[in-house]
């Protein structure tokens, strides 16, 4: 059995279909017009940021330092050589004359040194008495002691039969050593050489004071050659 439907039924169906159809194509537009907004909002937002990182990372331009220019080499010197010709006539002439004549008296010139001063040499004072006399190391008895030991009787004086003192006088320095031995009285046959000998011989004396310091002291030493 066929149904068979109206036209006013198929009229309504269309109109519901068309209904239909026109509220999805609003759905479409409506849902794309959102879409578009939020793609523009977030391309904005995108845009803002990219421009803050571009900030932050640009980087101070300095001063570039331009190249020094160097001067120009200087320019090789050329010695200009002038060619002189000979035939120039010298304006001064010099006058020779090899000839003499032996009645000629030539003066001699003599050389004369300069007179040189001679620097008078100021030696120290030389006391006789001071606060603290010369002295032998160890003493007079070691002092006599040296001598007997050192001491050689002249041949000529032991023939001769010579004895006596022999008086030696000498000069302490400050840093005790013997200068200036001399004789005072002396008995001959060699016994004042030899006492000078003995002193000269001597070690370095313990020097003199003086206020403390050490100063020339003049001293006196007797010598006894006597036969035994």
């Amino acid at each position: 059995m066929e149904i068979k439907k109206s036209p006013k039924a198929d009229l309504e169906g269309k109109k519901l279909t068309f209904t239909l159809v026109g509220l999805v194509i609003t759905l479409l537009l409506v849902w794309r017009v959102f879409e578009y907004k939020s793609y523009d909002k977030r391309s904005l937002e995108g845009l803002q940021q990219t421009v803050e990182v571009i900030e932050e990372e640009m980087v101070e331009i300095t001063k570039q330092e331009q190249p020094k220019v160097q001067p120009p080499a200087p320019k090789p010197q050329v010695t200009q050589i002038q060619i002189v010709e000979d035939d120039v006539e010298v304006e001064d002439d010099i006058d020779i004359n090899a000839e003499v004549s032996q009645e000629e008296v030539l003066e001699v010139y003599e050389y004369q040194p300069p007179e040189i001063e001679e620097e008078e040499i100021v030696e120290a004072e030389i006391f006789i008495v001071v606060e603290e006399m010369p002295e032998f190391p160890g003493g007079p008895a070691k002092m006599l002691e040296y001598i007997q030991k050192n001491i050689k009787y002249p041949m000529m004086a032991r023939e001769s039969d010579i004895q006596g003192r022999v008086f030696v006088n000498f000069v302490v320095e400050p840093d005790g050593s013997i200068s200036n031995v001399n004789v005072m009285r002396g008995i001959g046959g060699g016994c004042d050489e030899e006492a000078v000998r003995v002193v000269q011989s001597m070690p370095k004396w313990k020097p003199g004071k003086q206020r403390g310091s050490a100063v020339r002291c003049s001293f006196t030493v007797p010598i006894i050659f006597k036969l035994q």
